[in-house]
């Protein structure tokens, strides 16, 4: 179960990153910050459990950031929603 979890928690992060470079998604996009967020969780969850430190570092630090582009982004929309 772990190597399917890690395999797909990457190819999330992948895709999101490969999908951006072809301009088919834009980094500021729901999907790509929630693809992000989706596979670089799982793969600290494993990191964690497997005591791979360094990698848990990558992955954590690469959710964080991915929760708080989510955070922002759904605020802005919440914020133009009122505004209209």
């Amino acid at each position: 179960m772990s190597q399917a979890v890690q395999i797909i928690g990457s190819l999330l992060v992948l895709s999101a990153f490969v999908l951006s470079q072809r301009g088919v998604l834009k980094q500021d996009s729901l999907p790509y910050i929630v693809l992000n967020l989706v596979g670089s969780g799982a793969l600290a969850v494993e990191a964690a459990l497997g005591a791979q430190w360094g990698f848990l570092l990558l992955e954590g630090v690469w959710a964080i950031v991915s929760a708080f582009g989510l955070v922002t982004l759904l605020r802005a929309r919440a914020l133009a929603a009122r505004s209209r």
